[in-house]
């Protein structure tokens, strides 16, 4: 079962539908960026994962149960949500005793987390003096404490400089390979393409597109792969023999409806020694502009 479960979901704030009739699943031990410009909906979204408000209709569970519903939220669900707030005069290392303390967590988890965010050394300074960046990894180290399984982090990377931005990417693949779903939800999708494993693109409140990053930015006619081969004829020939499309650009060829993957496998059954293999997509910023374009009733 998904960790996350979100199914024909909508959301109505008076005569304007945030969210209509939204559904996906978010897997454990992956990285999905939740993606769309700003006013898509994914924050109601979020907002309705954690029961800060009702849908109009649907559900969104994580593991069959609302939010409400789970016997220990925090151990199970640690989320940053963007207008996360934090008392100005309060240490940060203060703040998470709070939390360990509400949450009923181990105290020693405070410390943990402070060496996960890198904040043990600016730990015992007032909040109010942090950046934003600062106090976007103590609001991580604050989903973190309970151990949950689920990360839900809204516009995570919003004020942190490049080396904090390359950190965020290595947590997040972290926190993934350790086994926990992780839900990134970005207007830019540049931004997040670099550590993500899948793909939700909204716009206006509805589903633009899903799959695994390279599928959605392949376009309507699904993935393709560009690949060199020692070989490049004999790797042709193969290719076509699994019932595959090829184009010859120069050294290279060109296979439509297939992952790099799919190639890699085919290579390697005929024994044919592959030189390069990438997926052949549009540009991250023509994708998402594609995907989020305004569509005529």
């Amino acid at each position: 079962m998904p960790t996350v479960e979100v199914r024909d979901l909508s959301k109505r704030f008076g005569r304007v539908e945030a969210v209509k009739n939204l559904s996906f699943d978010v897997e454990a031990g992956r990285v999905t960026g939740f993606l769309g410009p700003n006013g898509a909906g994914k924050s109601t979204t979020l907002r309705a994962l954690l029961g800060l408000i009702h849908p109009t209709a649907g559900t969104a569970t994580f593991s069959g149960k609302r939010y409400e519903e789970l016997e220990h939220p925090s151990a199970t669900v640690g989320a940053v949500l963007e207008d996360a707030a934090f008392h100005p005069g309060r240490s940060a290392r203060n703040h998470l005793r709070v939390l360990v303390a509400t949450g009923q967590h181990p105290a020693a988890r405070v410390e943990q987390v402070l060496l996960a965010v890198g904040l043990t050394e600016a730990a015992d300074r007032r909040v109010k003096g942090y950046s934003m960046g600062m106090k976007q990894r103590l609001g991580i180290a604050a989903a973190l404490l309970g151990d949950p399984e689920v990360l839900l982090l809204d516009e995570p990377t919003n004020g942190l400089d490049p080396p904090g931005i390359a950190w965020m990417r290595g947590m997040v693949r972290e926190q993934a390979a350790q086994g926990r779903a992780v839900l990134i939800s970005s207007h830019l999708l540049a931004e997040v393409a670099q550590s993500v494993d899948d793909v939700i693109v909204i716009a206006n409140g509805e589903l633009r597109a899903i799959g695994t990053l390279e599928t959605v930015l392949g376009g309507e006619d699904g993935p393709a792969t560009e690949v060199t081969a020692e070989d490049p004829d004999a790797l042709a020939t193969a290719l076509k023999a699994a019932g595959a499309t090829v184009t010859r650009e120069g050294d290279k060829l060109v296979v439509p409806g297939l992952t790099p993957g799919q190639v890699g496998q085919i290579a390697a059954k005929a024994q044919l020694t592959v030189l390069g293999l990438a997926p052949r997509a549009r540009s991250l910023e023509q994708a998402f502009m594609a995907l989020t374009a305004d569509r005529k009733p």
